[in-house]
């Protein structure tokens, strides 16, 4: 695998090294001692699916709160998406400070989202499936959000939202929230 280190500190691209042949190819997408050599989660307890019909459909920004803080790995199986994760730790340098890659079928690559940051996506296809493996099990009533369009985070999506939850649409912004 090859491991991506982006701007923020913990948060990582990963993405499949290809055995090629004529049949195609094979590639890891998880290895529990190259993700444990990145210092990342390694032990994952939940595995969830999210299907989106629509192109320009937002999901986000979510993260679960304090004791139940979750790593994930995020991967689109189906078309494609732009993933962002922002960095909701207060003590760290790039407090607020976000990063956005495309996520596809196409490129097979993986956002690794690290503890302590929120996380959402928009649709970039008409149908598109995202796979997350997530480290801790959810927590009724630790989950929580901030608005996604948040002007102080900046986030530059790259599509009109064109669907959205009401819940969603009506988060916080990540100044008014209590962590």
């Amino acid at each position: 695998m090859i491991f991506t280190e982006t701007p923020l500190s913990g948060l990582w691209v990963v993405e499949p090294e290809r055995l090629c042949d004529e049949r195609g190819f094979f590639a890891r997408t998880f290895c529990a001692r190259e993700f444990a050599e990145q210092g990342l989660a390694t032990r994952f307890v939940q595995c969830s699916v999210s299907w989106n019909a629509k192109k320009g459909t937002l999901r986000g920004m979510h993260f679960q709160k304090p004791p139940h803080e979750e790593a994930k790995l995020v991967r689109c199986t189906w078309g494609a998406i732009f993933d962002v994760a922002v960095d909701i730790r207060k003590d760290s340098a790039t407090y607020g400070a976000w990063f956005g890659t495309e996520l596809s079928a196409e490129n097979r690559r993986a956002l690794y989202v690290p503890r302590g940051f929120s996380h959402g996506f928009q649709v970039l296809s008409d149908g598109a499936e995202v796979f997350y493996q997530i480290s801790e099990f959810f927590a009724p009533g630790f989950g929580a959000g901030h608005h996604h369009a948040d002007p102080v985070v900046g986030i530059q999506w790259p599509l009109p939202v064109t669907v959205i939850s009401e819940k969603d649409q009506n988060l916080p912004l990540l100044s008014d929230m209590e962590r």
